[in-house]
């Protein structure tokens, strides 16, 4: 597994690459977002970790700067706290967000829970009157127009469908799209459902709201 480490602390970076290294990952590092950003252009990697306050150009900057389809399983690495920073970095399509000082080992067990997460057997294509979804190509068409999306609202469709009329719980998107007991509340689940929801336009009544439990997809719009 090819891993880049975006930091600034050199210590930082070496530190996370000792570990990377003993799990048998191959890593790349860069300095700053600028740097990374152009690497990331040029290159294929399997997962990102990502600081956020960097010189040249900050860590949320860089995720804006890259195009979609150039875009990874990511964790942010930082030392900001900040609700709204978590949720700013999870609407750009992160997958983790990890504050300082931190413990590598935990970062290690979140870098495999993404890895296993994201080399699992998902739902290849669905289609539904004029919604198609793709997996393989990870699209999502609506009267054959592309839909964009961020990666974790397209986890979290496709998570969905496959599990179509049932019951799945804020606490079971959490442990299954976030790969762990994540740090987030409701919000977090409710935020990308809402913005997932605006994204599907007409058949965004397909998601439905089960009270006190949490969502479920269904063909019938009820």
């Amino acid at each position: 597994m090819k891993i880049l480490i975006v930091d600034d602390e050199e210590k930082i970076r070496s530190v996370i690459k000792e570990y990377c290294l003993n799990e048998g990952y191959t890593v790349f590092e860069a300095s700053s977002g600028q740097i990374a950003l152009n690497m990331l252009l040029n290159n294929t990697y399997d997962i990102l970790v990502l600081d956020i306050m960097m010189p040249s150009m900050d860590g949320f900057t860089m995720l804006k700067e890259l195009p979609k389809e150039k875009q990874i399983p990511t964790i942010i690495l930082s030392a900001r706290d900040q609700e709204y920073d978590k949720l700013l970095g999870f609407d750009l399509g992160i997958d983790d967000y990890l504050t300082k000082p931190f413990s590598p080992k935990e970062l290690i067990a979140r870098i495999k829970a993404i890895n296993k997460r994201f080399n699992q057997k998902k739902l290849k294509t669905y289609k539904y009157k004029t919604l198609e979804i793709n997996s393989d190509a990870h699209t999502i068409k609506i009267d054959n127009k592309l839909i964009n999306v961020t990666p974790k609202e397209f986890e979290i469709l496709t998570y969905l469908i496959s599990n179509k009329n049932i019951a799945i719980s804020r606490e079971q998107l959490l442990a299954k799209i976030w790969g762990y007991d994540f740090f987030g509340d409701d919000r977090t689940v409710d935020t990308h459902i809402k913005m997932l929801r605006n994204n599907l336009a007409k058949y965004r009544d397909n998601i439905q709201t089960v009270r006190g439990v949490g969502y479920k997809y269904v063909e019938d719009e009820e």
